[in-house]
């Protein structure tokens, strides 16, 4: 087998009882890096820090993932123009910190029948918040409602 040193540095081809004896001697564990390659590959070194490094690094990635939630906001198809500004101000502040916005769009009764309005609606919250936000999934009829999902732009 080839053998690798600690830092990295070529030892040789060696036979197996000879790279025990090595690891035992140095007080460190034998691994087998490569076992497809002719000869296999293995390597000197301390397995329990080895893993322990390995986790340390996953964890650090772990934190730099940004978790995205997705924010709901629930309007009517007559809302009043001042609640659908601060409708739009939330959307706007949720886009800003990074997450998805379900606009939902809840139809009682006939209103159904008056669905152009409601995509209307939607399309001017759409627009408003457009410098921070774009329509991931135009609004579709689902049930008794419309939903429409907004998510940041990728510069924001």
């Amino acid at each position: 087998m080839r053998l690798v040193g600690e830092e990295g540095e070529q030892l040789g081809v060696v036979s197996l009882r000879e790279a025990l004896a090595l690891a035992q001697e140095r007080h460190l564990d034998l691994v087998e890096v490569s076992p497809t390659a002719r000869p296999p590959v293995c390597r000197l070194m301390d397995y329990g820090k080895y893993k322990y490094e390995q986790a340390k690094k996953e964890r650090e990635s772990r934190k730099k993932q940004k978790v995205v939630s997705v924010k709901e906001l629930k309007i009517r198809p007559n809302i009043e123009e001042h609640d659908f500004e601060v409708k739009v101000r939330s959307a706007h502040r949720f886009l800003e910190d990074g997450d998805k916005v379900k606009c939902t769009m809840m139809f009682r009764g006939r209103e159904i029948v008056h669905a152009g309005l409601g995509q209307e609606t939607l399309a001017k919250l759409a627009d408003l918040v457009k410098d921070v936000g774009v329509i991931e999934r135009p609004p579709r009829v689902e049930g008794r409602s419309m939903i429409m999902i907004l998510a940041p732009k990728k510069g924001v």
